[in-house]
């Protein structure tokens, strides 16, 4: 909203919001929180650069539930449900050892399509009448 104020400087604040119907006061409130984010944020910010540092130091390995372990050692009161919103925000994810294992089949191998042609069966062709079909 106050992008599309500062684009046209020449129309002016008032006349801008009087046609979105905004009022003046939430447009300043608007443009104070740019400038002053609440305390919420910047603690959302702090707790960002230590998460990156505690998963930094694992060797990018730890997802949030060890994340949250190291940073309650440290004394780093964050909930488990806030540290992983803000290690998404960040594109931050941990490395699991059980998913992108190993395949039992060889994926290289090509497998040809079953069709009723290629299908080998111990029993006889029959025709739609039950009687066996010379082949």
């Amino acid at each position: 909203m106050t992008a599309l104020v500062d684009e046209h400087p020449h129309l002016g604040v008032e006349c801008v919001l009087r046609e979105l119907h905004i009022t003046s006061s939430t447009y300043y409130r608007w443009c104070r929180a740019e400038r002053e984010p609440c305390e919420r944020k910047r603690r959302d910010a702090e707790l960002t650069e230590q998460i990156k540092e505690s998963h930094a130091e694992s060797g990018g390995i730890y997802g949030s539930p060890r994340v949250h372990a190291v940073l309650k050692r440290e004394g780093v009161h964050v909930g488990r449900k806030r540290g992983e919103r803000l290690m998404r925000g960040a594109d931050i994810a941990g490395i699991s050892p059980r998913r992108g294992g190993f395949t039992r089949r060889d994926p290289k191998a090509a497998r040809s399509p079953r069709t009723w042609s290629s299908a080998t069966s111990p029993r006889p062709r029959r025709t739609g009448c039950g009687s066996p079909t010379s082949r």
